[in-house]
């Protein structure tokens, strides 16, 4: 008797695909998410003017009435921690107290009260101005999500709330870096793991409204510019592999320095048991810092490192070695005292200097190569976003041929940082995983 033929395997289920938006429900969205953008870009543009108006006043202003160096030792200290002493003040008069601790805020989360956001603006730009190394990129997309959340609710009720916080994240990253592609691919890692109706490009649309209104409104009246003019990387080369392998994973190391670090500064500052002693200790620390590393490590660095760009050959590799560290030094003193402001930039900054640091111990390492790669780590390691992480160190040099080993290198960075702690504590001080 012949034996029985095996029974065919079962042909596997092709997974299933979310049914698609119909455009008649994508179009209302689009004149909402415009106007959410431009609001969002104006608000940062607001805010940031204003502080640069008022660090005209404390940095240049009022130490030449007084005789003494803008930048002297002594000044940087006064400042900050003066800065510390009046961010402090301002946070225990205000409505709200600008917030929940910042050490355990991202860039995006659930809306705060509208009542907060005028103290928040108010201690953001005080910090802005006055040196901190801190960006303005949480507490302004925090402010544009309670006031889109809060008038969103009221103006179109049967709209769900998740809307309104993603129209003003987009408007507001879209504004902040000049275009629609980094809020696109921030927000899309946190969509794609969102279980909802809809394709993803459907739920994406309306985002991408709000970051490109945002975008086109920041560059029509600003023109922002992340690009950093370096020298153009000719390569790629296969000496560039490593080099771009080794570089990556030194700065997601440096990175990783400051992330385990911080609940530990979190800790020493938060034993003084009162906000207004916390940040002005926190300031006088800063001005230390500050007097130690020059005042290019001052401020949230998006200026001063296109100083360092400028003259790549301008500092010895020691120096641009001791520029990251004391900036990476900073920004954790500053997010873990009670500073309102964001993380990314003065990254930026420590990734270009720690990059500038490999060009010049081996001067056969393109500036572009290691600025983009050191850049690459450290945001890793303190965003955990892939994405942006990428797109941020790209756009610093402003050419393409370099994405090819900008991936390459995000993988051995990647598996360092993978599963570590973040920049980012829990309710009881403790780093999220």
């Amino acid at each position: 008797m012949a034996p029985e033929s095996p029974a065919p395997s079962p042909t596997p289920p092709h997974p299933r695909q979310p049914p698609a938006t119909p455009a008649r429900r994508l179009l209302p969205l689009v004149l909402p998410a415009i106007v959410v953008g431009v609001v969002c870009a104006l608000i940062l543009l607001g805010v940031s003017l204003l502080a640069e108006q008022l660090q005209d006043v404390l940095w240049e202003s009022l130490p030449d009435a007084l005789g003494v160096g803008r930048f002297s030792s002594v000044w940087m200290v006064v400042m900050l921690t003066a800065t510390g002493l009046a961010v402090g003040i301002a946070l225990r008069a205000v409505p709200g107290h600008g917030g929940p601790d910042p050490a355990t805020t991202g860039l995006v989360d659930a809306p705060m009260r509208p009542g907060v956001v005028p103290g928040l603006l108010l201690v953001t730009t005080l910090a802005l101005a006055g040196g901190v190394s801190l960006g303005p990129e949480n507490p302004i997309t925090a402010a544009n999500i309670a006031l889109a959340f809060w008038l969103g609710r009221r103006l179109a009720p049967g709209a769900p709330g998740e809307v309104w916080v993603a129209l003003a994240a987009a408007g507001t990253i879209g504004a902040l870096f000049g275009t629609p592609v980094a809020a696109a691919l921030i927000l899309s890692e946190a969509l794609a793991s969102q279980p909802g109706p809809g394709a993803f490009w459907d739920r994406l649309f309306a985002p991408l409204a709000a970051g490109t209104a945002g975008a086109l409104t920041m560059s029509l009246i600003a023109e922002p510019s992340f690009d950093l003019s370096l020298p153009a990387y000719t390569g790629p080369h296969w000496g560039d592999l490593l080099s771009a392998l080794l570089i990556a994973s030194a700065g997601a190391l440096l990175g990783l320095l400051a992330v385990y670090a911080f609940p530990v500064a979190h800790r020493v500052f938060a034993a003084l048991r009162h906000p207004v002693l916390a940040l002005t200790a926190g300031g006088l620390v800063l001005g230390l810092l500050g007097a130690l590393g020059g005042h290019l490590t001052l401020f949230k660095g998006l200026d001063e490192v296109k100083t360092l760009a400028g003259d790549p050959e301008g500092w010895s590799a020691g120096e641009f070695a001791g520029m990251a560290i004391v900036k990476m030094a900073a920004l954790v003193t500053a997010a873990t005292c009670g500073f309102r402001g964001g993380r990314i930039f003065p990254s930026v900054f420590a990734g270009v200097s720690l990059g500038l640091c490999a060009h010049a111990l081996v001067d056969a390492v393109p500036p572009s190569l290691a600025v983009s790669c050191a850049v690459l780590g450290v945001l890793l390691a303190v965003t955990r976003q892939g994405w942006v992480s990428l797109f941020t160190a790209a756009v610093l040099v402003g050419d393409a041929s370099v994405l090819p080993l900008l991936c390459a290198a995000t993988l051995p960075a990647w598996l360092l940082v993978t599963g570590r702690a973040q920049m980012q504590l829990d309710a009881d001080g403790t780093s999220l995983r």
